[in-house]
């Protein structure tokens, strides 16, 4: 199994990763090491359960205030094509500066939502452009880069921030 990677009911989980962040430098799996990781796959465009998640995320780390800090929200977007580091920057802000958004080219976005098993798919909107069906939650990554477990999303702040404050 790969360093990094955990198995959850016989699958591996997450894995070594090459992106970009939102301030255009380059970042790997690695350079988290240290921190636990909430890893929240979307796009900047999603209208509705991106950023509820990602704001629920927010809520629930201030809420368990200092324990808080050993923890980095990233945010890995299934839009790369428009969601390049200078989108990801101006999102994010409206999180926290905590916040962490890594995009790259769509083979390696495909490469990482491979590892984490993240289901995604590009669909023609009527009248043009698209939009991406994407499953929803959020990876709990301990700060060997191993996988825990999977927190839904659906289960709001409190379940979020009880989670989180039992792990730390």
């Amino acid at each position: 199994m790969d360093p990094g990677s955990a198995v959850q009911g016989g699958a591996a989980v997450g894995g070594p990763f090459a992106l970009v962040d939102q301030n255009n430098h380059a970042r790997t799996a690695r350079d988290f090491r240290g921190k636990w990781l909430l890893v929240y796959f979307g796009y900047t465009s999603c209208p509705d359960v991106c950023p509820t998640t990602l704001q629920d995320m927010a809520t629930a780390l201030r809420k368990i205030g200092p324990k808080g800090q050993a923890i980095v929200p990233l945010f890995i977007t299934l839009d790369p094509v428009r969601d390049r580091p200078a989108v990801l920057k101006k999102y994010l802000l409206a999180f926290g500066s905590q916040f962490q958004g890594l995009t790259g080219t769509p083979q390696q976005i495909a490469s990482v939502t491979h590892a984490y098993h993240v289901y995604y798919a590009r669909r023609a909107m009527p009248g043009g452009g698209y939009s991406v069906d994407h499953a929803s939650a959020i990876y709990l990554m301990n700060p060997d880069g191993q996988f825990v477990t999977i927190l839904d999303d659906q289960e709001g702040v409190a379940a979020l921030e009880k989670n989180l404050a039992q792990r730390l």
